[in-house]
C-alpha cells in the first residue's frame, strides 16, 4: 500500500469542498470574473453544495468511456497532461469517493508518476464526443502498487499484467456546456449504426417484395 508520508511539495489535507468552485475559483480567478462582468453569475454557483461524490449516473457515464485526459503538476506547479485509454469500463468507480485505473505500459517516461510523488493534486478531463458532453473531476491521486487493488481495476482479459494503478479521490466535479465540442463517433459506434441501418433496409426490402407479389394477384 502507498505510504502516507508526504514528499517535497506534497499538499496538506484541506477541508472538503462544497463544490468545484472551492477548488477552481482562486482569488485571481474571482478577480478576473469581476473584471469581465461574470462575478455575479459565478457567485450563484458557489452557494450550492453539489457534485462532490460519484453518483450512480456519473459512475455509469464513466464506465462507458474508452479514454480520458489526466492532468498532474510538479511540485513547482509545472502542468502535465497525459492521455489514458482502454476498453469501456477501464476507468473504475471504486466507491462514491474514489476512482481507479490500471497503469498500462507506455513510453516509460514516468512523468505522471513523478509528479504524483510530490504533488497529489490532479484532474480528470473526459469527453463524450458523440453526445458532445465534457466532464471535469478535481481530486487527489496516488500511484498504488498493492496487488489486490491493481487487480481490481484491471479490465478482465486484458493482455497486459499491470503492477501499478492510480487511485483518484474525487473532491468535486462539473459538467460543461457542449459549445465547440466536435461531434465525433468511434468506429464501434459507426459499425453498430451501420448494422442497424442495414438490417432496417433489408427489412424494408422484404416488405416491398411482399407487397409487389401481393399486387400481382394469384397466378
Amino acid at each position: 500500500m502507498p505510504s502516507n508520508r508526504r514528499g517535497p511539495g506534497r499538499s496538506s489535507p484541506a477541508r472538503s469542498p462544497r463544490n468545484f468552485t472551492d477548488i477552481a475559483y482562486t482569488d485571481a480567478v474571482k478577480a478576473a470574473q469581476h473584471r469581465l462582468g461574470a462575478r455575479a453569475r459565478n457567485e450563484e454557483l458557489e452557494k450550492e453544495p453539489r457534485r462532490t461524490a460519484v453518483t450512480p449516473e456519473l459512475a455509469a457515464w464513466l464506465a462507458e468511456r474508452i479514454s480520458f485526459f489526466f492532468g498532474t503538476a510538479s511540485a513547482d506547479g509545472r502542468p502535465y497532461i497525459q492521455h489514458r485509454g482502454g476498453p469501456a469500463g477501464f476507468l473504475v468507480t471504486v466507491d462514491e469517493r474514489h476512482l481507479g485505473w490500471a497503469e498500462f505500459s507506455g513510453n516509460k517516461q514516468y512523468i505522471t508518476t513523478g509528479n504524483l510523488a510530490e504533488n497529489d493534486r490532479a484532474i480528470i478531463f473526459a469527453v463524450d464526443y458523440a453526445a458532445r458532453r465534457r466532464l471535469k473531476l478535481w481530486g487527489r491521486a496516488a500511484i498504488v502498487e498493492d496487488a489486490e487493488f491493481v487487480a481490481g481495476v484491471t479490465p478482465p482479459g486484458f493482455p497486459q499484467h499491470p503492477t501499478r494503478a492510480v487511485r483518484f479521490r474525487v473532491e468535486a466535479w462539473d459538467i460543461n456546456c457542449p459549445s465547440y465540442i466536435p461531434q465525433l463517433f468511434t468506429l464501434a459506434e459507426l459499425e453498430a449504426a451501420t448494422r442497424a441501418m442495414t438490417a432496417r433496409i433489408e427489412e424494408l426490402e422484404a416488405e416491398v417484395e411482399e407487397l409487389r407479389r401481393a399486387s400481382k394477384g394469384p397466378g
